[in-house]
């Protein structure tokens, strides 16, 4: 790139966002260990949020750990319904000023959903 080309400008993202998402929890799961699945298929949830919104704090709602955990350690749900909202941090100390909450949206069937941005 030449020197004296003009840099552009990044547009920053916007800071509070709600998105839902479809995570397909069974092949994030596939060939782990029976006793094993449930806290990966949270690992997952939380590593689909940090990177879909871009923070490393992410909170896991009670309702969605529940509905991980409803059928047991050896069978997650196959698919799952998220809503992930960036909010901000009130905590002062906090390393980073925005995080992640991970909530449940239930729905009768998986078919045909995209990801939708919901407005908070």
């Amino acid at each position: 790139m030449a020197k004296d080309a003009p840099k552009r400008e990044r547009k920053s993202k916007p800071d509070l966002v709600s998105r839902d998402y479809t995570i397909h929890l069974s092949k994030r799961t596939h060939k782990i260990t029976f006793k094993k699945k449930a806290p990966r298929a949270i690992k997952e949830i939380r590593k689909f949020a940090t990177s879909a919104m871009g923070t490393k704090d992410v909170r896991i709602d009670a309702k969605l750990n529940k509905f991980i955990w409803a059928t047991g350690i050896r069978k997650p749900p196959t698919r799952v319904r998220v809503r992930l909202t960036r909010k901000r941090n009130e905590d002062e100390e906090a390393d980073e000023k925005l995080y992640t909450l991970a909530q449940l949206v239930e729905v009768s069937s998986f078919k045909g959903l995209q990801t939708e941005n919901v407005d908070a």
